[in-house]
């Protein structure tokens, strides 16, 4: 998701950086990509990428375009295109996204749903 190619479809242009001596109450709607390498306390939700840094605290449902997840989460997320999931994650609460990676090491203690509606498959009852 973040390699050379994707960093020409638009990530590198980043919206909103919350670092890591910033914490932040409330909830946090945007349309640009963000990072977040502090404590998010609340809910969040952007139009465009969101990356997780390895040290950031997220207590709060996450909605994004795709995302790169390194640190701690506690809650849900719905992520429309794909997400990647680092040896340093530690997730808890369901997972919603089209495309998924997690690598060996992260934590995860929830639900994973990938709806098979958005590529065009019908689902089998």
């Amino acid at each position: 998701m973040f390699n050379n190619q994707n960093q020409e479809k638009g990530f590198k242009d980043i919206e909103t950086i919350i670092g890591p001596s910033v914490k932040v109450k409330g909830d946090f709607h945007g349309t640009g990509n963000i990072i977040i390498e502090g404590i998010v306390e609340g809910n969040l939700k952007t139009n465009g990428n969101l990356q997780v840094g390895n040290k950031a605290k997220i207590t709060a449902n996450i909605e994004a375009k795709e995302a790169k997840i390194s640190g701690e989460i506690r809650g849900n997320i719905k992520i429309n295109g794909y997400l990647e999931i680092t040896t340093a994650a530690k997730f808890f609460g369901d997972i919603e996204t089209s495309s998924l990676s997690i690598e060996q090491g992260a934590i995860i203690n929830g639900k994973i749903t990938m709806p098979i509606e958005k590529e065009g498959l019908k689902k089998i009852v």
